[in-house]
């Protein structure tokens, strides 16, 4: 993911909270606000350390946003997304984390073709 996509400031990240929408699965929690700036999204992911030491963290991050970096052309645009990495994540396979993604994306709308987020 570049680094202009990424947010990286608390107040973004607290803009997003208080005013975006949200979605959950049992892997992940996913924010959105739409955005004009956001062209095509800005990713920001938060993992507590509840899921694990900075190891475990930091590898959860890279495949949230390497996930995401793969969808971004199914994703719709002008969005800031972020995305909570929950416990049981930890232990799953790229392919499994990559399907929970997906279902959550899909669930809140943010996929091409689906309705709620659009």
């Amino acid at each position: 993911m570049q680094r202009k996509l990424r947010l990286r400031k608390r107040e973004d990240f607290s803009r997003i909270y208080r005013n975006g929408k949200s979605f959950a699965n049992s892997q992940f929690v996913v924010y959105w606000s739409r955005q004009v700036q956001a062209d095509p999204i800005r990713l920001g992911v938060s993992a507590s350390k509840k899921i694990g030491n900075a190891v475990v963290r930091n590898r959860m991050r890279r495949l949230v946003k390497e996930i995401v970096r793969h969808q971004l052309d199914r994703m719709n645009g002008q969005l800031d997304l972020v995305v909570i990495v929950r416990k049981p994540a930890v232990g799953l396979e790229m392919k499994e984390l990559e399907k929970s993604m997906l279902h959550v994306l899909k669930r809140a709308g943010l996929l091409k073709g689906s309705k709620q987020g659009q």
